[in-house]
C-alpha cells in the first residue's frame, strides 16, 4: 500500500457545518463554523474556533453566548451563504428566510429551521494563531418534536443532518450501527442459533 505525507493542515473531516447564532434578538448575527465540537462529558462543554476579523467575533465577545445550531442537509446552500458573507452588511436571517426563536438559558436567538440547537455561555477564550477557540458550557439543547419517537427517544438520523469535508458539503449516509454494536452479545448468540 502507498501513502503521500503532505505538511499538516486541517484534513479531520468529516465535521459538522454549524450556524452558529450570537447577539441578541434585536441585534443579531449567524455565521458558520466547522471547527467545534465536543470537549467534556460532565459539565458539558463545547467549542467553536472563530476568526477575530470576523463580524460575529465581537458579538460573542461583548455577550458571551451563542447557539450552535445544527443544519439539515436542506440548507447546505444556507449555510454555505452565511460562511461567505458578512453580517457587518447585511442581515442574514432576513436574507436566508430564517425565524428566531427566543432561547432558553442565553440572549442568542436560536434558528427555528434547524432541528438541533446548543445553547452555549463562553467560559474561556484561547488564542490560537488564526483563531481564537470560546470554550463553552452547553447549557440547554433544544430538539424539534419530530426527530422524537412515541417514547420520547431522539433519533437523529430523522435531522438528516449536513455535514462537511475538504471544502465540499455532504447529505449523511446510512446507519452503520450504534455506539457498543460491536459488542453486541444478543446478535451474536442469535447468529450462534441460525447456524
Amino acid at each position: 500500500m502507498s501513502r503521500q505525507f503532505w505538511k499538516g493542515s486541517t484534513l479531520l473531516a468529516p465535521v459538522p457545518p454549524c450556524l452558529v447564532s450570537c447577539g441578541d434578538m434585536e441585534n443579531s448575527n449567524i455565521i458558520t463554523v466547522a471547527w467545534t465540537g465536543i470537549l467534556n462529558t460532565h459539565p458539558p462543554k463545547t467549542y467553536i474556533s472563530v476568526r477575530p476579523q470576523r463580524h460575529s467575533y465581537a458579538l460573542i465577545k461583548e455577550s458571551g453566548e451563542f447557539v450552535i445550531n445544527l443544519a439539515p442537509a436542506s440548507l447546505a446552500k444556507k449555510v454555505d451563504f452565511c460562511g461567505i458573507y458578512t453580517g457587518a452588511k447585511l442581515d442574514k436571517f432576513e436574507k436566508c428566510g430564517f425565524t428566531k426563536l427566543e432561547s432558553k438559558e442565553v440572549s442568542a436567538p436560536t434558528i427555528a429551521e434547524c432541528p438541533i440547537s446548543l445553547e452555549c455561555r463562553v467560559c474561556d477564550t484561547v488564542p490560537l494563531g488564526t483563531h481564537d477557540m470560546f470554550i463553552a458550557d452547553i447549557l440547554s439543547v433544544s430538539v424539534d418534536d419530530s426527530l422524537l419517537d412515541k417514547s420520547g427517544r431522539l433519533c437523529i438520523e430523522k435531522a438528516d443532518l449536513c455535514a462537511f469535508a475538504h471544502g465540499e458539503y455532504f447529505k449523511l449516509g446510512a446507519k452503520l450501527g450504534k455506539m457498543g454494536f460491536s459488542t453486541d452479545k444478543s446478535k451474536k448468540r442469535s447468529n450462534k442459533n441460525k447456524s
